[in-house]
């Protein structure tokens, strides 16, 4: 099993197939008996993923600071809802909880997100995959952005390819399982409980 960060829009204002289309992820992510790693917040895409999630059995982890408990209504359904001081340690916790990262469209939130683990990937600073599931373009500003970067001498094709570009769920959970086939398997993540259990 393996801990699926999915990093999504919290937007109210999104059109209904992108709640679908989260839903179909969190869907599928269970029935490959993967975990599930989110904002921790209960509406719109991030809600759609967790609930499909846990519908289907997975386990669900939700991460959120402090400061957005209320504004993003925190998705008390999760098996687990880690409640951090700020946006950099909610951050540092989905990574530390996660084996990768799956990206569907989004805001600047989610944007941000998505270069952060970019970049951090290409420096090697984690060797997690980053997979983004675009079915209409929403990123495809960014995927130009990134030839042109390429073209101009600016960003390396390995550090390119580094990010995956998929258009269904299917397709990223298919490019996450080509990507471990390669190398060593997920690793299992220990709930806080049983890290307190363990400390002496």
């Amino acid at each position: 099993m393996a801990s699926i960060c999915v990093f999504c829009s919290a937007s109210d204002d999104i059109a209904p197939h992108y709640l679908d289309l989260a839903a179909r992820l969190g869907t599928e992510l269970a029935a490959r008996g993967h975990a599930l790693v989110t904002g921790g917040g209960s509406v719109s895409a991030m809600g759609a993923v967790a609930r499909a999630a846990r519908a289907g059995g997975a386990h669900t982890v939700g991460v959120i600071p402090e400061a957005l408990v209320h504004s993003e209504v925190a998705d008390s359904g999760a098996a687990e809802l880690v409640v951090t001081p700020d946006m950099r340690s909610r951050k540092a916790v989905m990574e530390e909880r996660s084996d990768a990262f799956v990206v569907l469209p989004g805001g600047i939130g989610t944007l941000e997100e998505l270069l952060e683990m970019w970049v951090a990937r290409t420096l090697g600073m984690h060797d997690k995959p980053v997979v983004v599931v675009d079915p209409d373009g929403v990123f495809a500003p960014l995927r130009e952005q990134g030839e042109l970067l390429l073209e101009r001498g600016f960003l390396r094709r390995d550090a390119l390819d580094a990010l995956a570009w998929t258009t269904s769920p299917d397709d990223a959970l298919d490019a996450l399982d080509r990507f471990w086939a390669q190398g060593p398997p997920p690793t299992s993540h220990p709930t806080d409980a049983e890290v307190l259990e363990a400390e002496p």
